[in-house]
């Protein structure tokens, strides 16, 4: 037997429950980031059981998932140890509320855990939903800190082109995605996006460090323009994630805190991707960029996406200053949400961080993450293969027509149809732009990635013959 086919034993659909599933959705459901041009007429893609890196829809199809979920099902599906520690704590108590005087086990736990491994004195956890309400929080963390202190008029946030922080209104805010500016209102007084950090040397017609000194150059003439005295934080993924994998150049976010510090502006760096092994450790900014920020913000990986959760780690300097500082008629911090700390939510990260440890997963995925880009970038001798770019477990390859570069139409079809190629042959990318980005499982094999990377090959060039033939 394959293994494809152990991975997926058991798997069978029911076509009864799928038709109506396709149905359903397309009458009821308003998907996150959603065509609404095609709503209720667009029939989903319905995926119905997975097991390790594979995922089935409902007519028996098997997939290699090179997404993750989105980027956040590390150890894999079906794991179940996660299941019963959710099963588990389901039965003892599912649920009590978090807010004031009150907590359980499990949160207290976890917070414990995350402080062991965090870099620093970022030893406080507030926890949230997700990633959205995690940044949002982290935000709001830092204008309270900022007032505390006497500060009231340091509200404005620094954030970068091409960022992603979430979809709820401050979070969308600060993200820098231009594609996704639609009809919704943002926050544009407070919020100031400075250029993109996205550096290719494979592509760039620039030097690493004058990018670097340009990328500066930038974020000082933002404070100069803004007013130091009125920044209350800098909010940055080490590497952008859903803008396109891009990756500053070295010794960017260590000059990038070094500016922080120099006008008393808080760091707060959005590890939701980056963290909890996407990079081979549980979080990026010390270990491989030599940061210690006031404020982690993570999600995805920490439950490896078994459940929905997401936390703040707060350093004890400022925490402490925040207590010190609470006015006497109103010492309540007023932030947070009905399912903070969900004991459920929390004993599958317990679970999940128990996993990582026994199996080594971060030391795992240092050995096959540069064998993963380095097949990849094996891709770039397509002429229809623009760059490809990454770091271990997160990489991109970006499509183009020829003499077109960027998200134009021709190219957005071109990735499209390589999309499509891709999941008639069983593999699952996330397309985005004029980009096909990749986030698998961190328990991925160099099989899986010969696999997954023989499989966009192919779809590449079947899209290239579409291209040379007119059909693009």
């Amino acid at each position: 037997m394959t293994e494809l086919a152990q991975d997926t034993t058991g798997l069978l659909p029911n076509q009864d429950s799928q038709l109506s599933a396709v149905s359903d959705d397309a009458r009821h459901v308003l998907h996150p980031w959603a065509d609404l041009s095609s709503l209720g007429t667009h029939e989903s893609l319905i995926i119905s059981e997975a097991k390790g890196v594979h995922v089935v829809d409902g007519n028996g199809k098997t997939y290699i998932d090179s997404i993750g979920g989105m980027w956040c099902v590390t150890l894999g599906f079906g794991r179940e140890e996660l299941v019963e520690a959710i099963a588990d704590q389901a039965r003892r108590m599912a649920y009590y509320t978090p807010f004031g005087d009150v907590s359980s086990e499990p949160a207290a736990k976890l917070a414990a855990m995350l402080s062991e491994r965090s870099p620093g004195d970022l030893n406080r956890v507030q926890f949230a939903t997700g990633g959205s309400t995690a940044a949002e929080s982290a935000v709001r963390i830092a204008h309270y800190y900022q007032k505390s202190q006497g500060r009231p008029d340091k509200i404005h946030i620094l954030s970068r082109r091409n960022a992603y922080h979430g979809g709820t209104y401050l979070a969308a805010s600060l993200s820098g995605k231009l594609a996704d500016r639609t009809l919704f209102h943002y926050e544009t007084d407070i919020v100031h996006h400075m250029k993109s950090p996205g550096f290719d040397p494979d592509i760039s017609d620039v030097s690493a460090e004058a990018f670097l000194a340009d990328l500066i150059d930038d974020m000082e003439r933002t404070i100069a323009e803004v007013g130091a005295d009125r920044i209350a934080c800098f909010i940055a993924e080490p590497i952008m994630a859903s803008g396109g994998v891009l990756v500053p150049p070295p010794g960017y976010q260590k000059a990038t805190l070094d500016l922080c510090r120099k006008h008393d502006i808080l760091y707060i760096s959005d590890e939701v991707v980056t963290g909890f092994g996407r990079l081979g450790h549980f979080f990026a900014s010390e270990t491989r960029f030599d940061i210690v920020p006031d404020m982690i913000v993570t999600a995805k990986g920490l439950t490896s996406g078994y459940q929905p959760l997401g936390a703040v780690l707060i350093s004890d300097r400022i925490a402490a200053a925040m207590s010190e500082a609470a006015p006497k008629d109103k010492p309540v911090f007023s932030n947070g949400f009905t399912y903070s700390g969900h004991p459920v939510a929390c004993a599958a990260a317990i679970a999940n961080i128990e996993i990582m440890e026994r199996e080594d997963i971060c030391g795992h995925v240092r050995k096959v993450g540069p064998y993963f880009i380095d097949k990849l970038k094996a891709l770039r001798s397509s002429p229809i293969v623009y760059a490809v770019r990454g770091d271990h477990l997160m990489a991109c390859v970006e499509c183009t027509v020829g003499m077109e570069t960027g998200p134009t139409a021709r190219n957005m079809a071109l990735a499209q149809r390589v999309d499509r190629y891709c999941e008639e042959a069983g593999l699952l990318v996330r397309p985005y732009e004029n980009l096909c980005i990749l986030s698998p499982p961190l328990i991925v094999t160099e099989r899986h990635i010969d696999s997954i990377v023989a499989i966009l090959g192919a779809s590449i060039e079947r899209a290239g013959k579409d291209l040379r033939a007119g059909e693009i």
